[in-house]
């Protein structure tokens, strides 16, 4: 546990965001920014405002009192994306406004922050996330706190099954029965008991699993354990490069 991410630091945080009346400015990192303009920083502080980072570099703090900001202390920290866009960091992107995850003024801010006893750099830092997120001092996902020394806070989303919270149950589906596709070809059956059944080409049963729906999506789980997913638009079912109407 880092003794600079007390709880009482945590109640202060999520009571300010509320209103936001506060910036965030967590000061002090070595900050890995995955840019490929702009080089990783030392010593380094982002000051946070409302979903987004408004400023990134050293020497933030010394405005900490005009800007009335709330400041975390992470000196001996790592602060890296939780989105780990190699493109950007490669410089493989047309223009900064695509590049996804960077540690850049207005940009999301979401990241990861983590001792840099356990993890030296970046790559120690992410493969802490994946490994052992128990370990992780914070991370904060669009401007708000979901994990605060290891422990999901409030503001985690919850989601107990793999991609499917909040699916409907199929027997309540609008989008139950039987789709084909425009040749003929592939004909899929979706029924009650949340059960999916295809006919290729005229052979019967060639693809069987589950399926569930949330919203104008769906996915499949197919007998032989591979996923798929399909969408629903304007009446038509898009799975694959196969579109289907319901007959």
């Amino acid at each position: 546990m880092n003794t600079a991410f007390t709880p009482e630091l945590l109640e202060r945080i999520i009571d300010n965001q509320a209103e936001y009346t506060r910036p965030l400015l967590f000061v002090g990192a070595r900050v890995h920014l995955f840019d490929s303009v702009v080089a990783d920083m030392d010593d380094a502080d982002i000051l946070l405002g409302e979903g987004f980072i408004v400023g990134t570099g050293p020497g933030i703090v010394t405005a900490a009192g005009d800007d009335n900001a709330l400041v975390i202390d992470c000196a001996g920290m790592v602060i890296v994306p939780v989105v780990v866009d190699v493109r950007a960091a490669l410089g493989l992107t047309a223009e900064r406004a695509s590049d996804v995850g960077t540690l850049w003024p207005g940009n999301t801010g979401s990241f990861a922050i983590v001792d840099g006893a356990i993890a030296a750099d970046a790559a120690g830092a992410i493969s802490t996330l994946l490994t052992h997120p128990e370990s992780v001092a914070a991370i904060v996902l669009d401007g708000r706190v979901v994990l605060w020394n290891g422990v999901r806070t409030a503001n985690a989303p919850d989601r107990t099954e793999k991609a499917l919270t909040g699916a409907a149950t199929p027997s309540t589906s609008p989008y139950l029965g039987m789709w084909i596709d425009e040749s003929g070809f592939l004909h899929q059956e979706l029924t009650a008991d949340g059960r999916y059944d295809e006919t290729r080409g005229g052979r019967p049963h060639a693809f069987q699993g589950s399926f569930w729906i949330a919203g104008d999506r769906i996915d499949y789980l197919d007998d032989l354990g591979f996923w798929a997913f399909g969408e629903f638009v304007d009446g038509i079912l898009h799975h694959g490069p196969y579109t289907l109407t319901r007959r």
